[in-house]
């Protein structure tokens, strides 16, 4: 990102607060399917502690209990969309944590279904409607409440389309003329590419179904969209924000990202150590710390009863939270579980869903391998906390991870992460230096199934031959700090540089 920036002033040429709307498609507790949910409720509330107005506007969704979060009918809003199609939506509200601000919209057409982005059958055909209805509804809630934000924060492309209404919308009458835009990319593998049909509800005009701006093979893509018109662009690692530039990368989006390369910015996501604490964590048997490490080793045993390991304190347990998807490379894992099995001493447990082959691979583990290999097919919240205390090593090896929260939470909990060095991933772990005794972790490159298999080994073999090194790697991994105070100040500086950026488009 560029050194200049432009900062809002207040008469004492200090630095003012900003006004900030986060548009999202899911947040923590209200709705959520993986991380975006959690930077959703962190980050506003990290930006409120430093003195910023921050508000959030997302879908009121048939799961989310209104009587347990609060929601509150606050009116309607009648948002206008392409092809002279005006939907009115109803708008209601909620205090998140007791402090941000939510407006939910609501339009059971669009958001009065089971699921979030899909159900059992697959994902939902008029996605890209959906999603153009709420970011089109966010401009017009704020024009109608008249909060009018100095930036509209979008993420991913369920919001991407904020940049685009922005810069397209009623430029010379609306309030939310100076309001500039920041588009986050937190999983670059899934961009919205639709069927071109949708483009005229969108509503922007012929003019912009171009190859530079939303045409991708004949279809329409909202991220790419969104890249092209926000002020600035961030990804949540820095080690990512390299990576998206390159053809692999950047699926099919780096000719796009490289042209904004001085408006690209990584910032590695936070972690709310409210909720992933060992000392304060009220879903594990036993609280600990770094300096009493006695509640973990009550936490290892409840976690091998559980999954009906062996209970031996002496055998290192290698733990996974994840989805059973391609790009979290567990097929690496279920390549090379037999080899560790027969060759190491050690026991793996596994919680997670997704890839049905993958599903019924880690069912079939636990009787091949019995009181060795633990799983449970699904989520369950207490269960991955559980894993996370009980664990003396938790494997990553994602064929790419833009940050990757579970290797910062295993952190905190004494629990060494086993990484392929791949976006957040690479920048949240030190590799462990066998010389010295340094290092968080251990990483491997190459994303095969023997890079994975000696790096476990590399784990194993610590464990057993320098355990004064393992007393050390838990040590320095549980000092590590990745709370969202840091983050949240590289967010303003970026918001500080889109408000200029915009001056100058302007």
């Amino acid at each position: 990102m560029p050194a200049k920036s432009s900062a809002v002033h207040d008469s004492k040429g200090g630095e003012s607060p900003l006004k900030i709307l986060f548009v999202v498609s899911e947040c923590a507790p209200y709705a959520k399917t993986g991380g975006l949910a959690d930077v959703a409720a962190a980050l506003p509330a990290a930006l409120q502690k430093l003195g910023h107005d921050v508000r959030i506007v997302m879908p009121l969704y048939d799961c989310i209990d209104r009587n347990r979060h609060g929601i509150r009918p606050d009116g309607a809003a009648c948002v206008h969309m392409g092809n002279g199609e005006e939907q009115w939506v109803g708008v209601h509200n909620s205090l998140l944590g007791g402090k941000t601000p939510v407006w939910l919209v609501e339009c059971h057409r669009f958001f009065g279904r089971p699921g979030i982005y899909d159900e059992l059958w697959g994902e939902y055909g008029d996605n890209a409607f959906r999603y153009a209805l709420l970011s089109k509804a966010a401009l017009q809630i704020c024009k109608d409440r008249k909060f009018i934000p100095d930036v509209m924060h979008a993420h991913d492309w369920q919001s991407a389309l904020v940049p685009v209404f922005l810069k397209t919308w009623d430029r010379i009458l609306s309030p939310l003329s100076d309001t500039a835009s920041v588009l986050t990319i937190h999983n670059i593998g899934h961009q919205g590419v639709y069927h071109s049909s949708v483009f005229p509800y969108i509503g922007v005009g012929d003019e912009h179904f171009t190859q530079v701006k939303f045409e991708d093979h004949g279809k329409i893509n909202l991220l790419k969209g969104g890249i092209f018109f926000a002020d600035a662009i961030t990804t949540v690692s820095p080690t990512h924000a390299r990576e998206i530039f390159e053809p692999i990368g950047g699926h099919g989006l780096a000719p796009r990202l490289q042209a904004r390369r001085d408006d690209v910015t990584g910032i590695l996501n936070g972690v709310c150590y409210d909720r992933w604490n060992p000392e304060t964590d009220s879903l594990i048997p036993v609280k600990y710390s770094a300096k009493n490490l006695a509640g973990k080793w009550v936490c290892k045993m409840a976690l091998q009863e559980r999954f009906g390991l062996e209970t031996r304190l002496d055998t290192p347990i290698f733990g996974v939270v994840s989805r059973l998807a391609p790009q979290k490379g567990l097929h690496l894992l279920k390549e090379v579980l037999p080899r560790i099995m027969d060759q190491m001493n050690a026991q793996v447990v596994v919680l997670g869903s997704g890839d049905s082959g993958m599903e019924d691979f880690f069912r079939w583990a636990p009787s091949a391998y019995p009181g060795r290999v633990g799983s449970f097919i699904g989520f369950w919240e207490d269960l991955s906390h559980l894993i996370e205390a009980g664990s003396d090593f938790f494997v990553m090896p994602s064929l790419y991870e833009p940050c990757g929260l579970n290797q910062m939470y295993s952190m905190k909990y004494g629990t060494l992460p086993v990484v392929r060095a791949t976006g957040g991933l690479n920048d949240s772990v030190q590799n462990y230096d066998e010389a010295t005794g340094a290092g968080t972790g251990f990483k491997f490159w190459d994303p095969t199934p023997d890079a994975l298999y000696y790096t476990i080994g590399w784990a194993v073999s610590t464990w057993h031959d320098r355990p004064q090194h393992m007393s050390q790697l838990r040590q320095q991994a549980m000092a590590q700090d990745y709370s969202w105070r840091d983050s949240a100040q590289r967010y303003l500086d970026v918001y500080r540089h889109a408000i200029w950026r915009h001056s100058q488009w302007r």
